[in-house]
């Protein structure tokens, strides 16, 4: 995904609304306990048969099999399973790892996957959380990072999730800069009820996404991740990950603000990043610092923009500076002289001015038109 390009990814089109209840068929109590704690680990409540639900002899009324999002069959039930109508959403689960029939079986019921246990538990998980969820397209993640100390990556961050919101996309915005002043702190909600990042220091696995934009504290319409005001600034990489994943499949919009140094966890940030905006300020110093920078991130972010913060010197204009960087132009943001005060007043940045219209053109490219933030 590209600044400029065109068609919308923000909303959470084509997501199932509230999610649905996988169907087990399985007269198998070991391999039914497995299921059911599987089901709790991704927050779902399965509906349990010992075989088609509903199911006449003449194969009529097989209503439940018709509408579960997903169907796990254990491989007990593999039989009583065959003949059922052909459906997508079927997996074959085992405990067996040496079955060398299980294909034939899985192929005899239309399965679309053969899973054993304990090997696929973590597959599962996700693939059940998906339904529970309700899973549509992802969000939209963009990530701002400075190019230099004090260019303004944080009030950018902000400003673009601000108008991100205001313009109806769900948002969530994750600071990930534990040595930065707080993304709650700039939008005035320090004292906000809420977790922190301290509190997903030891996320495992999959994180589930509704409960995590349900857990943080919720500031000018969008949800925002940030520090709690302890001496904890390190989260571990698999937190990292499991985290960002989990705000990107609620759909709409994902901004994450960027320290300048990209070790494990943030590269972990950055692998799931549509987009990384590089913010630069239009003085050579900057563009010199900014070059280190942009080569720590291209190992691992998809696609990097630069954004020139400022009025370049005579001779240098922004197509200039990202052209000495390597990386397309995303825009140019004039430094608004009165926002400092503005914001230290409470107003957070992004309320208006350039700055709002700046990231009301970068939503409406991003985004599409179609569905924009609008001017």
């Amino acid at each position: 995904m590209v600044a400029g390009g065109g068609g919308s990814r923000g909303r959470a089109a084509g997501a199932v609304p509230g999610g649905g209840r996988p169907l087990i068929i399985t007269e198998d109590p070991l391999l039914l306990d497995d299921l059911l704690r599987l089901c709790a680990a991704a927050g779902a409540e399965p509906h349990v048969h010992h075989a088609v639900p509903g199911r006449t002899a003449d194969g009529a009324g097989a209503t439940g099999w018709d509408s579960a999002p997903l169907v796990l069959v254990g491989d007990d039930a593999a039989r009583r399973v065959r003949g059922a109508p052909r459906r997508d959403g079927v997996l074959l689960v085992g405990r067996d790892l040496d079955d060398p029939s299980v294909w034939q079986r899985a192929v005899e019921i239309g399965a679309q996957e053969v899973l054993r246990l304990p090997d696929a538990e973590s597959t599962l998980v996700d693939r059940i959380a998906d339904v529970a969820e309700g899973a549509g397209r992802p969000a939209l993640a963009v990530g701002v990072i400075g190019g230099s100390g004090g260019a303004g990556a944080s009030t950018l961050a902000c400003a673009l999730a601000l108008r991100a919101a205001k313009g109806g996309e769900r948002t969530i915005l994750i600071d990930a800069d534990p040595l930065g002043g707080g993304m709650d702190v700039l939008l005035g909600g320090e004292s906000a009820e809420g977790l922190r990042w301290p509190d997903f220091a030891a996320s495992r696995g999959r994180v589930g996404a509704g409960a995590l934009e349900e857990s943080l504290p919720e500031l000018h319409a969008l949800r925002v991740l940030s520090w709690d005001r302890g001496e904890r600034v390190v989260v571990p990489p698999a937190a990292m990950r499991s985290v960002v994943a989990a705000a990107r499949r609620r759909g709409g919009v994902v901004v994450v603000d960027l320290p300048r140094r990209v070790d494990e966890a943030v590269a972990e940030v950055l692998a799931q990043l549509d987009l990384v905006l590089l913010v630069v300020p239009g003085e050579l110093r900057s563009v010199a610092a900014a070059g280190r920078v942009a080569a720590g991130v291209r190992m691992a972010a998809r696609d990097v923009r630069v954004v020139v913060r400022g009025r370049c010197p005579e001779g240098l204009d922004a197509e200039a500076v990202a052209g000495l960087l390597g990386a397309p132009l995303a825009g140019e943001v004039p430094v608004e002289v009165g926002l400092p005060g503005r914001v230290a007043e409470g107003e957070p940045p992004g309320a208006r001015g350039t700055l709002a219209r700046f990231c009301d053109g970068f939503w409406r490219r991003a985004l599409g038109s179609a569905q924009g933030v609008p001017a």
